[in-house]
């Protein structure tokens, strides 16, 4: 699992396998140390005991090594053995006279993009890092095609000018079909207002908002989810916006909408990871932004799908372990 971890963070770097393997396989031997078995520590071998590839949840036990920009999982093999002087000891083992067994094993963990929605927050206070706002998936598709632009980039807490490979877009006024709410949807009370919107940008969807949204938050068999309209993205939630720049959030992406404002109806498709880097929401309206970027993350409390399933592209689960 600490493996698996730390092939995330090479992910959320942008750094590719090359950079990362040495210290994924560092990360299993490390942590493998640390849990003794008779009091010995297992042998990692971190040239061949540590594989990485990719997991299909659908087809449990298989590891595909053949293409490393889909990999997410990490299997480690350990062992004990004679000739490394890690041996379990057997205590009645003089009657045989054997004093001691090699044992060994594998195990697998892995994190997935087959994210069908989320489940409502167990502990108190726990929320999910939802931003009520929705992005059109026309324009999400050509961010990840590269065809917007990349001026903006994050690094070390810090926005500037300059391009980082991640290409951005506009959650505001930009997109296809967008009424004049302009993306923000309710998940919560069907009353919602600028308050509930400024809380849940800061703070994220609690176990009341979900209460109060009637319904699970989860796609249907159609891999589909319905969600209405809110008061609308405006100067109200400008301050709430700024304070969250560089930190990842969750976007709920929709193929279209019908209705206006309050009574708008979207249907989502998919929910992703990205990163706000701008907010204009006064003065004339071809003036006004709201810059995103995509941003690998992981979902707390989310629902992994094990069947065929339309994946994110920035949005993970947690590290489970598989095998």
């Amino acid at each position: 699992m600490s493996a698996c971890w730390e092939l995330f963070d090479g992910v959320s770097r942008g750094q590719n396998q090359a950079a990362t393997q040495g210290l994924i396989a560092q990360a299993a031997s490390t942590i493998a140390a640390q849990n003794t078995v008779s009091s010995r520590p297992p042998t990692v071998n971190e040239q061949t005991d540590v594989q990485i590839g990719y997991y299909d949840l659908a087809n449990p036990g298989a590891l595909d090594t053949s293409s490393p920009d889909k990999f997410n999982a990490v299997r480690v093999s350990v062992r004990q053995t004679e000739a490394s002087g890690t041996a379990i000891p057997l205590f009645f083992g003089g009657i045989t006279g054997r004093s001691e067994q090699s044992i060994e094993t594998f195990s697998t963990a892995a994190l997935t993009k087959k994210i069908s929605g989320f489940y409502v927050p167990s502990e108190a206070g726990e929320t999910i890092d939802i931003l009520p706002i929705a992005l059109d998936l026309e324009t999400w598709e050509q961010v990840l095609a590269k065809q917007t632009e990349d001026v903006i980039s994050y690094s070390n807490g810090t926005v500037e000018s300059g391009s980082d490979g991640l290409f951005e877009c506009s959650l505001y006024p930009t997109g296809t079909g967008s009424p004049g709410n302009r993306g923000t949807v309710d998940i919560g009370s069907s009353n919602n207002s600028t308050a509930d919107l400024r809380r849940q940008i800061l703070s994220g969807i609690s176990a009341q908002d979900m209460a109060e949204l009637g319904k699970p938050l989860e796609f249907d068999l159609n891999g589909e989810l319905e969600l209405n309209g809110d008061t609308g993205i405006s100067a109200g939630i400008k301050t709430q916006l700024e304070s969250i720049i560089g930190e990842p959030r969750i976007i709920p992406i929709f193929t279209k909408v019908e209705g206006n404002g309050n009574n708008a109806t979207y249907t989502i498709v998919r929910f992703e990871g990205i990163r706000v880097l701008a907010v204009k929401l006064t003065g004339p309206m071809k003036k006004k932004h709201l810059t995103i970027q995509p941003c690998p993350m992981v979902a707390r409390y989310s629902v992994y799908h094990k069947e065929e399933f339309e994946e994110s592209e920035f949005l993970f689960t947690p590290v489970m372990l598989v095998e």
